[in-house]
């Protein structure tokens, strides 16, 4: 049985090609299984996200709505942080990021091939693994 970790990275292999190549423009940040039978894709566009560009997301993933439940949602304030892409724009900028045994806040510092570097408040820095990061959200100044 996977875990809820390696079905949200199945399910992102699977969606993020077929969205983005059916809804040009589209970038499918990422997949979050919020609970067995539900599941939220955080989507972002050029022009940004509305009603509509998310209906039409939902009737490329159609087929999941057999299984699941499905949730389509612009990345909002706190944008989820998954690939090394991500993290190079949020160079400089606040995150909170979990891994399966610990949780950080901070700043990133860098992103390189393959893992990200975060220094706390206390100027500690960590270099984390992307495949090992659980959770990764940007968050606003003060939060």
């Amino acid at each position: 049985m996977p875990t809820t970790l390696e079905k949200e990275h199945q399910l992102q292999k699977e969606i993020a090609p077929q969205v983005e190549h059916d809804v040009p423009g589209v970038d499918v940040l990422a997949v979050e299984l919020l609970t067995p039978s539900r599941f939220r894709v955080y989507v972002d566009h050029p022009e940004g996200v509305d009603h509509a560009l998310c209906a039409r997301v939902t009737d490329v993933l159609r087929e999941y709505l057999r299984e699941y439940s499905v949730e389509v949602s612009s990345p909002g304030l706190d944008r989820p942080l998954r690939t090394r892409e991500h993290f190079e724009t949020a160079v400089g900028g606040r995150v909170r990021l979990r891994t399966a045994g610990r949780k950080l806040r901070g700043e990133v510092v860098s992103a390189g091939e393959e893992s990200v570097t975060v220094a706390a408040s206390d100027g500690t820095r960590t270099e984390i693994p992307y495949a090992e990061i659980v959770r990764a959200n940007l968050i606003e100044e003060g939060a």
